[in-house]
């Protein structure tokens, strides 16, 4: 059986933590930060753990990470 390839845009935008959970930075808190008040900011520097429907189908397309 051939070696599964990694999806690339997957592996750079998702990590596996070290109990194999997913995470991700929030979308958003890179650029137009003039409009966005200073609470709003704070929350999107932090990462987030993958939402349970998604962590399947992601975890597939990431399988040697």
């Amino acid at each position: 059986m051939p070696k599964q390839k990694t999806k690339k845009a997957v592996a750079k935008r998702f990590k596996k933590t070290g109990t194999g959970k997913l995470k991700h930075a929030h979308m958003g808190g890179s650029h137009i930060l003039t409009n966005k008040n200073r609470k709003r900011k704070r929350r999107l520097s932090g990462s987030e753990i993958v939402a349970k429907p998604y962590h399947k189908r992601l975890s597939r397309q990431i399988p040697y990470s």
